[in-house]
Order: C-alpha cells, then sequence, then structure tokens
C-alpha cells in the first residue's frame, strides 16, 4: 500500500489560500472606495440601492425585530422572576438588543435576503459577459455596480438596525407588559436608566462593519463566479451565492466578537 505524507507546503495551502483571498476582497474594498469619486449619476444609483436594500428589506425586519422583542421578554421575565428581579427586565432587554441582537440579526437578515440577490445578479452578469462589456465600453465594473451598493448600505444598515431596536422594544413591552403584567414605568425607566449614548453608538458602529463586510463578500463573490472551481456557468453562480452568505454570517459572528471586546 503506498504511503502519503503531508508535508509543510500542504498544511500552509489552505491558510495562504485564505490570505490571497483576504487581500484579494480588501482590494476590491478600497477599489470600490476610489470609484466613489469616478462613477458618474452616483446619487441616483444610491438611491436606488437604498431602496433594494434597505426599504424592501423591511418588512423582514420588523418581522424579526417585533418577534425577537416578544420572546427576548416572555424568556427574561420567567429567569428574572425566580429573583424577584422583573424590574430589571427594561435594562436587560433593551441592553441585548442594541448592544448585539439588533445589528447581528440586522446584517444576517439583510445578507440572506439582498446580498444573495446582489451575488446572484453580479454572478450572472460576469458568465453572461456583461461585465466584460462594460470595461470594453470604458465604464469601471466595480464603480457602476460594487460603489453604489456600498455606499446605500452604509446608509441603509444602520437605519435598519434603529428600527430593529425600537421595534424589538415595544416586542419587549407586549410580552412584558401587557401580556405578562409587568408594570410599565418599571420596564421604561429601566430603559432609560441604563442605555446609554455609547450603547446606540456601539450599535451603530456594528452596522457600519456589518455593512462593508456584507457588500465586499457578496459583491465579490458574484464579481469571481466565474473563477470558481466547483462549477461552471449557472452552477458557478448559485456555488457563490451559498458562499457569500455563508461566509457573511461567520465573519459577520467572527467581527461582532472583536468589536464587543474593544467596546466592553
Amino acid at each position: 500500500m503506498k504511503k502519503t505524507s503531508l508535508t509543510l507546503q500542504d498544511l500552509a495551502a489552505p491558510l495562504l489560500s485564505g490570505l490571497n483571498r483576504f487581500g484579494e476582497m480588501a482590494l476590491f474594498l478600497l477599489d470600490a472606495f476610489r470609484q466613489s469619486f469616478f462613477t458618474h449619476r452616483l446619487p441616483g444609483k444610491v438611491v436606488r440601492q437604498i431602496y433594494t436594500i434597505g426599504a424592501q428589506s423591511m418588512f423582514v425586519i420588523l418581522l424579526i425585530g417585533i418577534f425577537t422583542g416578544l420572546v427576548l421578554g416572555l424568556q427574561a421575565f420567567y429567569a428574572m422572576s425566580m429573583f424577584g428581579a422583573q424590574g430589571m427586565l427594561g435594562s436587560l432587554l433593551s441592553l441585548t438588543l442594541i448592544r448585539e441582537m439588533a445589528p447581528v440579526l440586522t446584517a444576517v437578515m439583510v445578507t440572506a435576503r439582498a446580498g444573495s440577490a446582489m451575488t446572484a445578479e453580479i454572478g450572472v452578469m460576469r458568465i453572461s459577459d456583461q461585465i466584460d462589456a462594460l470595461a470594453v465600453m470604458d465604464i469601471s465594473p466595480v464603480g457602476y455596480l460594487v460603489t453604489p451598493r456600498l455606499l446605500a448600505s452604509l446608509a441603509a444598515f444602520p437605519l435598519l438596525t434603529a428600527i430593529f431596536n425600537v421595534i424589538g422594544i415595544f416586542g419587549g413591552y407586549l410580552s412584558a407588559c401587557v401580556l405578562l403584567g409587568l408594570n410599565e414605568g418599571r420596564y421604561f425607566s429601566g430603559i432609560e436608566s441604563s442605555v446609554t449614548m455609547s450603547d446606540v453608538s456601539g450599535s451603530f458602529l456594528k452596522a457600519v462593519v456589518f455593512a462593508v463586510i456584507v457588500i465586499t463578500v457578496c459583491c465579490y463573490q458574484g464579481y469571481n463566479a466565474h473563477r470558481r472551481s466547483d462549477g461552471k456557468g449557472p452552477e458557478a453562480v448559485g456555488n457563490a451565492t451559498t458562499s457569500a452568505v455563508v461566509v457573511s454570517c461567520v465573519l459577520i459572528l467572527m467581527s461582532d466578537y472583536v468589536l464587543t471586546s474593544f467596546l466592553l
């Protein structure tokens, strides 16, 4: 039987490949920012993308936000009633939403809805040579396709996060106060006394970072769909879309931990 042995090169290959991919995405992002100074009719394109990324994601954010608040209020009420600390429910729920759940769940939901769509759209344009046609016409494909989405996401993600915070706190109010009978004054006074401006600014900072991650990963995967080794044509677009959603969600959670470590 022939024996095989792993060499150092074999072990380092995945790491080097990952670093190479990370470097390509970083340059891709820098190019997208640079093209914001050269792209024609950029404001109109950004507004259209704000509608696509932000307004069309509103329903799913409202739906997830209200049920997240309802579940948090229900679970926190029964957990804190074991210690007679129901009065702190407003503080617990609001800080959990603002610091963690709102920016993370907003980013994940937008990735699932808008991120996957933009990956598929750009991927189809790549395999059908439309991106090459833009380059032939001396139009920057990155400036035309990526820059408006990047700038729109920087505006849409914080707004959606703010909406998630408000609707989540309202959901907690319905669950704890309306359904379970917690005093309204204790609920809202706990929110007022515990939430500070640094918590809100930290939530928006996370939203901005997540926006950059989602747009970079999703657009990069679609833009380079033709380079994938696990499929060609429509199959490559499908694989790129799946990869974009998975990688974006993983990076969102990883960056959330890093940001939380610095913000605490």
